[in-house]
């Protein structure tokens, strides 16, 4: 794609990855927001193989995650810098990150449910003739399932908007989320597997990441950029925070979570 130079149409430099390790994607996330002055969209084709659970800042391992089960098959758990609700991500996951300056979308207030409306028209577009695609509350939905999460981070000047969308899941890996206390109102009651749904049943991934890049085009001036180019060119020393959980974190979470069962 050509980098347009329109006066006027803010800059968005695109980095499209694959497979990247979703650890190493967040710690690439946090830096840029944190000191870079440029806007941002970073596109990542799945991540490793093996299964990930990726949790908001402010997650509790023990009222979110199956903790043994966790353990006994060595699941990592990541918690991320920003906030939301808590997902596990593989090779089947695209992940999808607006980092931006607080007056490059005009009209749209720094705070998570105007980002995520503004969100939702990029995604409108992917899916225009292809699925009912609406933003429920804090979700992307296709009818009425879920298939994209969301988290933001807000800083003074500028903000990140990440989505992990399911293109494609492993029942079995559902199992290691919890039913989580605070649930969406159109969830209702249904369980995990009837409540999302994957996004290869209504187009090829290679659509999504095309039509993505399409959609975000219609309103940025794009500039492809290069990873090694982007982790070679700052020399700012940064302190990230997504980190990987210990196993002796996750061991006081599953005798935590024990103690509440004991003292219900």
């Amino acid at each position: 794609m050509q980098h347009s130079k329109n006066i006027g149409v803010p800059l968005m430099n695109l980095l499209k990855l694959k497979g990247v390790p979703i650890l190493q994607q967040l710690h690439l996330e946090e830096r840029l927001l944190r000191t870079s002055s440029d806007n941002w969209c970073i596109i990542n084709d799945g991540t490793t193989h093996i299964p990930t659970i990726v949790m908001g800042v402010s997650g509790k391992p023990a009222e979110l995650l199956e903790v043994n089960s966790v353990l006994r098959d060595g699941v990592p758990v990541i918690r991320r810098f920003s906030g939301g609700g808590t997902v596990i991500v593989d090779h089947g996951t695209i992940f999808v990150t607006f980092i931006c300056n607080k007056d490059t979308v005009p009209g749209i207030l720094p705070y998570p449910q105007p980002i995520m409306s503004w969100s939702s028209l990029i995604y409108s577009k992917v899916f225009q003739g292809v699925a009912d695609f609406s933003l429920r509350e804090n979700d992307y939905v296709i009818g009425t399932c879920k298939f994209g999460g969301n988290a933001q981070s807000i800083t003074k000047k500028r903000w990140i908007h990440h989505t992990s969308f399911l293109w494609d899941y492993d029942t079995h890996n559902m199992a290691y989320l919890k039913h989580p206390k605070k649930v969406p109102e159109y969830r209702l009651a249904r369980g995990h597997l009837d409540f999302i749904c994957r996004m290869k049943d209504y187009l090829p991934r290679s659509d999504f990441i095309n039509g993505t890049v399409d959609a975000v085009g219609s309103q940025f001036s794009v500039r492809p950029m290069d990873l090694e180019a982007v982790e070679s060119s700052s020399n700012i020393k940064f302190a990230h925070s997504s980190r990987l959980l210990t196993k002796q974190e996750l061991e006081a979470a599953a005798f935590q979570a024990a103690s509440n069962k004991v003292s219900l």
